[in-house]
């Protein structure tokens, strides 16, 4: 089993978990929140989460893009989480953005955020995505923000759909960005007779 798969794998057991949970001690399902900010239809919750998650998804990607582009700190974020796609194939790449954002939707959003609270699951998501290197506190406070945000829409619209359709896309399209371009490329050695020493 390849390391993505192990991965994708602990990420639809989170999710089963969290649903079984939510299930039982809530006595309703993960992916409608108890108590929406709106009072809205089945259908109308669904459309409007899912709006606001593409919209918000789409948001962060191309921020993540101007920022790595003009930032020293998403630069170094950037070349630090590298590592992590690089051996990703495009199977690997969808298979995780779309178990992960199933996963630690229904895990953080759907089971926690009615529990906890919309910040406090925003920070236990955040403290999630840890990593190793000097980004360290910076990832936890983006992952943290993001959290908030996809916590938002769901407390808003009664509906997990945005919030799932939003961390699919961002991880998705980030993860195959991340894969693709590198912040720092090396210098080539120059060919023909620039590249002759003398």
């Amino acid at each position: 089993m390849t390391r993505w798969a192990r991965f994708a794998a602990l990420y639809a057991f989170l999710g089963v978990i969290a649903s079984v949970v939510a299930a039982v001690w809530r006595t309703g399902p993960a992916w409608v929140h108890p108590e929406p900010w709106l009072s809205l239809t089945t259908a109308s919750s669904h459309s409007y989460s899912l709006a606001l998650g593409l919209a918000v998804g789409g948001l962060v990607v191309m921020m993540t893009r101007v920022f790595v582009t003009r930032f020293l700190w998403a630069r170094r974020l950037h070349s630090e989480l590298r590592p992590l796609a690089s051996g990703l194939s495009s199977v690997g790449i969808v298979a995780l953005a779309l178990l992960s954002a199933l996963g630690e939707e229904l895990l953080f959003r759907g089971l926690l955020a009615p529990w906890l609270g919309l910040v406090p699951q925003a920070l236990l998501f955040g403290l999630a995505h840890q990593i190793r290197g000097p980004s360290r506190w910076v990832w936890i406070a983006w992952a943290s923000l993001i959290g908030l945000a996809l916590g938002a829409i769901f407390q808003l619209s009664g509906s997990l759909l945005g919030p799932i359709a939003a961390h699919a896309l961002i991880n998705g399209l980030n993860l195959a960005y991340l894969k693709a371009h590198d912040p720092e490329p090396r210098p080539r050695a120059l060919g023909g007779l620039l590249g002759q020493r003398s």
